[in-house]
Parts: C-alpha cells; structure tokens; sequence
C-alpha cells in the first residue's frame, strides 16, 4: 500500500513539473518573443520577464533582439560606363515588428539574413549603375552607402518587420582586364596632378626669387645713396675744417700743402719731372719764407 502511494506522489509530482514546465517561461532582455495558440498569433511582442502560457495550447517562440549582420556574397555590377565591379558588402539590422518579421520570415535568422542580401544586391545595382567607376570606388562612396541605407531600411520596415542600420561595403574588386586599364588611368592622373604641382612651384619659385631680386636692387641703392650722402656730408666737413685752419694761418697752410706735394713728388728714386726753375713750386726750396724773391 505504502509503495503505491509513493508512486503516486511521484506520479503526481511529475504532472506538476511538467505542468509547471509547460505554463512559465522567460524572456531575456535581449529577446523578442511571440504567442501562439494552435498556430494563430495571440501576443505580438512580449515583454521581458516572466510570463504564463496555456500548457499545451500555447507555443512561445523567441528571437534575437541584437544587432545582427547579414553578410552578402560577392556580386557583379556595371558602372554607368559599363565597367564591371565585384562589390561584397554587409548590413547590419535588428527585429523592428516582431509580428512582420514572424510573418516573413517565420522567425528564421536565415531567411531574413537572405532576403536583405537579395535587396542589397539590388539595390547596389541600382546605385552602381547611376555612377562612375571613380565615384563608386572613392568620389561619392559614403553618399552611395548612405542613400542605400535609407531607402533599403524603408522598405525592410514594410515587408520583413526589421530596421536595417548600416549598409557598408568591405571590398570593391575589378576584373583583371579592367584592373590594368585603371591602374594605368589612376597612374596617368597622378602624374597630372605631379606636373601641375612642379608648375605652380616653379611659378612661385619665380616670384620669390624676382622679389628677392627686387629687394637686393632697393637694398644697394638705398646704400649707395646713403653711403653718398655720408661721403658728401664728410668731405663737406672736411673742406669746412681745411677752409677754418687756412683762414686761421695761411702761410704755415701753404707750406705743408707744399711739404706734401714735395714728398709726393720725389717718392720715387727714378722720378723725373720738367718744371720751370722759376715756377711757384718751388718757393720754399728757395726761399724758407716762401718769398718770391729774385
């Protein structure tokens, strides 16, 4: 009797586990969950926490609530001057409407991940195919992946219950017959932009160096014209002190002007000079009072 009860009570805990089970469960914050209830959707978007269901009735499925990145393959696209670009890039989004993403997708990562890739290839087609190779690789690339993202998260949000945040591209390959040409093309216009460089500094170098020039000519005329001014100014005092010391002795003024003619003249052992014995200069050899005496 005693072990039948037993296997009751064991029976009856049983029950109530698997009751208990199958009416609480959990959601995580960083969960979204939906209700069913025979397959028909009774709660949309359950909030985390602890909740009670319907054992058997109701069915609970939860999704991931992060960020997620759906990863697109590699796809071929034409420039508006029909050059082919190999382009691979990724989205990131997550779970806006849990009911519309449930909805489409049947809340498989898989299948969202997927049908983003598929309008992001068309939507990169249509993108890269307004614009120029230049544009696409360097010139308007973020404004590219910036219309992208707008437009392909507006229509995400309507059909797939998802908000698409970023769109980026992580490589843009060329064809090999294709790489050559460009790589010649981008070769060509640096060495444009290297003879346009070497020709304005040469402008400049001719500017520079004709205001030097310039400033070297105003800079020894501005000498020249003060060293004159100087000069002229020296022998103005030099004349004015020569005219104050004949004024204040004449003679003595006269026979050193001589003296110094004298020294100046017989300097030279082979000096030879034809004067008139009678001439003035050379009163004072005759005369020490410089007399004109006959």
């Amino acid at each position: 009797m005693s072990s039948n009860k037993s296997m009751l009570a064991l029976v009856i805990v049983g029950v109530v586990l698997l009751l208990g089970a199958n009416t609480v469960y959990i959601v995580n914050q960083y969960e979204r969950a939906v209700v069913l209830r025979f397959g028909a959707l009774v709660n949309v978007d359950v909030e985390p926490g602890v909740h009670f269901k319907w054992p058997f009735a109701d069915k609970v499925r939860k999704f991931d609530g992060r960020i997620m990145t759906a990863d697109a393959r590699p796809e071929s696209f034409y420039t508006v001057e029909n050059k082919r670009l190999i382009v691979d890039s990724y989205a990131k989004w997550r779970i806006e409407d849990v009911e519309a993403y449930y909805k489409a997708t049947g809340g498989q990562e898989e299948v969202a991940d997927a049908r983003l890739a598929s309008r992001i290839a068309d939507g990169l087609r249509n993108q890269v195919g307004r614009r120029t190779l230049h544009e696409v690789v360097s010139g308007e690339r973020d404004a590219l992946m910036e219309e992208l993202s707008k437009s392909l998260d507006t229509a995400a949000r309507e059909s797939l219950g998802i908000e698409v945040l970023d769109i980026r591209v992580m490589r843009i390959d060329l064809p090999e017959d294709v790489s050559q040409s460009v790589f010649d093309r981008m070769a060509a216009d640096r060495e444009k932009e290297a003879r346009e460089y070497r020709a304005t500094g040469r402008e400049q170098a001719e500017v520079i160096r004709a205001d030097a020039d310039r400033q070297r000519t105003v800079l020894i005329a501005s000498a020249y014209r003060d060293s004159e001014l100087l000069r002229g100014d020296g022998d103005a005092r030099a004349a004015a002190i020569y005219a104050e010391a004949f004024d204040q002795n004449p003679d003595f003024y006269a026979f050193v002007r001589s003296l110094e003619a004298y020294r100046n003249s017989f300097s030279g052992s082979e000096d030879l000079m034809v004067v008139d014995p009678s001439s003035e200069f050379f009163q004072y050899l005759k005369d020490s009072e410089g007399s004109d005496s006959e």
